[in-house]
């Protein structure tokens, strides 16, 4: 009985449902197009959504402990606006990396710090540095776009590993170790849980709010500066509305990886696996030629699916404990 209970346990988890999901996926644009399963094709197509990810990545925590951050894609714009000016003032790769990350770093910071220090709601901050970010950005080029980085620059975005494998790709799978560890293995994760469920007992048994707040809004900053610089290097230019509907994005594959909106549940399992549903659903109707507006509604509905789901799913199960009782 307990195997078997244990068995109906994990195949209700929203973990194995998004591999199921995978799977139908891939197998549905198997059938619909003679190269999607072709590997140079599929790691080709990691390139469209690792840098979103390593954004996801951090976002699932600022999530989880009832935050939200939707300036995450002006972010990006601004960081790389940063590269590009800093590269006509001849700096190397190695240091645009860098710029870019402690660009970000400090827009997060300030995110955090407004947030923290005057009590103001996350959402209306980062919807105010929403429009800061993304102005800087449009002011700072005027009408042009920056396109001068140095000549190993492209590396970063366009290189691969055994002439297979992107770079980027690479790092968003180490990232998410790392992010699991620290969310499951840590003290870090576990009182950003406790806070998550319910803020006011944490602070009370001792946990800094606050200051989990502050360093997890420059940590998601950190991300969004690192994920400009691959996303600049693949592009090889700066533009002002580059990363447009980031926020968006990667709010939906947050949620859509089992992360409450509400905060306080969800696992890093799960995220990495809603990335590549996203991916692969979004490179499966490229193929057959779908029009972007189309995905968009897919990947709505898509989003609806996963937030109503567990609504559902506990309205279902109260109720048969209802009928139980009776």
């Amino acid at each position: 009985m307990n195997h078997g209970a244990s068995r109906w346990a994990f195949a209700k988890r929203w973990e194995t449902i998004l591999v199921l999901i995978l799977l139908a996926i891939c197998i549905i644009n198997s059938m619909a197009s003679p190269y999607f399963l072709n590997p140079h094709n599929l790691f080709d197509s990691t390139q469209s959504f690792s840098e979103k990810a390593m954004i996801v990545l951090s976002m699932t925590l600022v999530i989880i402990g009832r935050d939200i951050d939707l300036s995450v894609a002006s972010n990006v714009a601004l960081c790389s606006t940063a590269m590009g000016w800093l590269a006509l003032h001849g700096l190397s790769t190695s240091a645009l990396l860098l710029a870019s990350i402690l660009v970000g770093t400090a827009a997060g910071m300030f995110n955090g710090f407004i947030i923290t220090r005057f009590k103001v709601p996350a959402i209306v901050v980062t919807i105010g540095t929403l429009s800061l970010f993304r102005g800087i950005s449009y002011i700072v080029p005027g009408d042009h776009a920056f396109t001068s980085y140095p000549a190993n620059f492209s590396e970063l975005g366009q290189g691969y590993l055994f002439g297979m494998i992107p770079y980027e790709f690479l790092v968003f799978l180490g990232l998410a170790v790392v992010f699991y560890i620290l969310l499951h293995r840590t003290i870090i994760g576990r009182n950003l849980f406790a806070y998550g469920n319910n803020p006011d007992a944490a602070h009370y048994s001792g946990i800094q709010v606050d200051v989990y707040r502050f360093w997890l809004f420059t940590l998601n900053g950190a991300m969004c500066g690192l994920a400009a610089a691959f996303l600049t290097s693949r592009i090889g230019s700066t533009r002002p509305n580059m990363a447009l509907g980031w926020d968006m994005e990667t709010i939906a594959m947050v949620v859509l990886g089992g992360v409450s909106i509400m905060g306080g549940s969800g696992t890093m399992l799960g995220v990495p696996l809603s990335v590549l549903v996203m991916g692969m659903l979004t490179f499966g109707l490229g193929l057959v030629n779908i029009p972007g507006i189309m995905m968009t509604v897919v990947v709505g509905f898509l989003l609806i699916g996963a937030i109503a789901s567990p609504i559902v799913a506990k309205k279902l199960s109260g109720w048969r404990r209802e009928r139980a009782g009776a």
